[in-house]
């Protein structure tokens, strides 16, 4: 990778408002974010306390502990490779819309109006459905939190009913709208403190948990159980690593804020991409980590995933629990654990909502969504109102399909893994297809390598979206259907059918704003 010196940063300006103008958009965002603030938001949206914890029972009951420590580097490293395309593009067209905007600017004129149209879609769509499962996970974290506080499942603990966590989900995002609707500079007080948190919480963690439980598994439990006493009926061992892959994947999403929030950002066209890349960088080191301290206190894994067993079954909540419990044979140590999980998992959903409601903004700016003025409008402290308090509102109304089947609401987790990454892939695939020859590069990019890399992006990508797609347990039924390609698949039929049938009269792709 190589940096080029941009003009306005060799004249001591900001390269990326000077970028800005150079696309074709006046400012009207305040950009006061630092290259740490950047990175903040990206960090804490990948938030390895939030996916690991969410997702740890899958790894566990696909895969277990082998899948979980190794599979973890096969996902980030072709993650780092999406990350790197993204931020080589980035570098070039630093603007809150991001994806769909690059995807308009790399797949020639013909072109761009639908694939900006396909990409935005996806991206907006992908990024809400992340703001749903992660707040929705931190409501049934908190159910769990009340169990275990009250007794927990064997000792006449209280189980919050779905209509109460649904209720925690709304009153979540309803603070998460009122924070967004904050300057900008309380956002960036607030991203680089939840960033330092889940650095925090993942070292505290990976060390009192392990540390406190009398009983540790072994280093070979660790590094080479691979368990096929899942009750899935399916027994091929390839087929179990690939599904215990979705926790890694999903956790480690999120990082186009780092783009949505250029804008925002001083000289955002190498801020950026550094955000990017660190964000990627940073969360796969310290999963790992936080991977390895938990599972470390893993010994009986049936028991984990148990209904019967205390935590209703939560695995992860069950190992913290246990651990305190084993040691000074009561369970509130791990109780207090959680709740530095559940403060990860608050700011999370915090920080997502900030990079939905700038797409929104940038989405509506160019004209694509119903009532686009109304969701392009800024406020007095420079803040896109309107567009924060949809995102809080749709997000929440994606999570109402759980009263109905929880089965159902996991589409809400297969659109933001494999929707999102839809998005990111589409235009690192017109990088290096139709954009290859006249790709013109920002200050950083890959030089000579940023084809291969780009390649291997779009494949990875391609190789998630059919192995995520696969049946998770047999035989099929209505209850145990994988509804990843329902949800991803109907999601392309509605944007696909609303480009035939209207769009394509009327959106011309990304507009320019500047005066005169």
């Amino acid at each position: 990778m190589t940096w080029n010196k941009s003009p306005a940063a060799a004249d001591g300006g900001d390269s990326g408002q000077a970028r800005l103008r150079e696309l074709g958009y006046k400012q009207e965002l305040k950009r006061d974010l630092s290259v740490l603030s950047n990175f903040a938001f990206s960090f804490s949206i990948i938030s390895v306390l939030t996916g690991i914890t969410t997702l740890y029972n899958t790894g566990l009951a696909f895969g277990g502990p082998a899948t979980m420590t190794f599979g973890w580097f096969v996902a980030g490293a072709f993650t780092m490779t999406v990350g790197l395309s993204m931020a080589e593009i980035c570098s070039s067209f630093p603007t809150s819309g991001g994806l769909y905007y690059w995807s308009a600017r790399l797949s020639g004129k013909r072109w761009a109006p639908f694939a900006s149209w396909i990409t935005g879609w996806f991206n907006i769509v992908g990024q809400w459905a992340v703001t749903t499962s992660v707040d929705f996970s931190l409501a049934q974290l908190i159910q769990v939190i009340i169990l275990l506080g009250t007794g927990g499942n064997n000792g006449g603990g209280y189980m919050a009913s779905k209509y109460v966590v649904i209720a925690f989900h709304a009153a979540i995002l309803l603070s998460h709208a009122a924070i967004n609707s904050l300057p900008i500079s309380w956002l960036s007080f607030f991203g680089q403190f939840a960033a330092a948190w889940n650095m925090l919480g993942v070292f505290v963690l990976m060390i009192a948990v392990p540390t406190v439980a009398t009983e540790r598994a072994s280093a070979k439990f660790v590094f080479t159980h691979f368990n096929t006493e899942n009750t899935a009926g399916i027994h091929n061992n390839f087929y179990i690593f690939v599904l215990g892959l979705l926790m890694s994947q999903y956790t480690l999403t999120g990082y186009d804020a780092s783009a949505h929030m250029t804008e925002e950002t001083k000289n955002a066209d190498r801020n950026g991409p550094i955000g990017i890349i660190s964000a990627i960088g940073i969360s796969i080191i310290v999963g790992w980590g936080y991977i390895l301290g938990i599972t470390f206190a893993v010994k009986d894994i049936p028991y984990l995933l148990s209904a019967d067993n205390d935590a209703g079954g939560y695995a992860i909540a069950e190992v913290f629990y246990l651990a305190f419990k084993s040691r000074y044979g009561s369970g509130v140590g791990g109780i207090i654990c959680l709740g530095i999980v559940a403060v990860a998992i608050y700011f999370c959903g915090m920080s997502s909502v900030t990079s939905n409601s700038r797409m929104a903004y940038a989405f509506s700016r160019d004209g694509a969504m119903p009532l686009s003025s109304v969701w392009h409008k800024v406020n007095k402290h420079e803040v896109p109102i309107n567009a924060v308090w949809l995102s809080a509102l749709i997000s929440l109304c994606m999570a109402l399909p759980s009263l109905g089947s929880l089965v159902a609401f996991q589409a809400m987790v297969s659109i933001a893994t494999i929707g999102l990454y839809i998005a990111y892939a589409l235009p690192i695939l017109f990088r290096v297809t139709l954009a290859r020859k006249h790709f013109v590069r920002g200050p950083f990019n890959l030089g000579r390598f940023g084809v291969a890399v780009g390649w291997a992006a779009v494949l990875w990508v391609a190789t998630i979206t059919v192995l995520f797609s696969l049946p998770v347990t047999y035989p099929v039924t209505k209850d145990t259907l994988n509804y990843t390609p329902v949800a991803v698949g109907g999601l392309f039929l509605l944007v696909l059918s609303s480009w035939l049938l209207s769009a394509r009269h009327w959106f011309k792709g990304p507009i320019t704003n500047l005066d005169g």
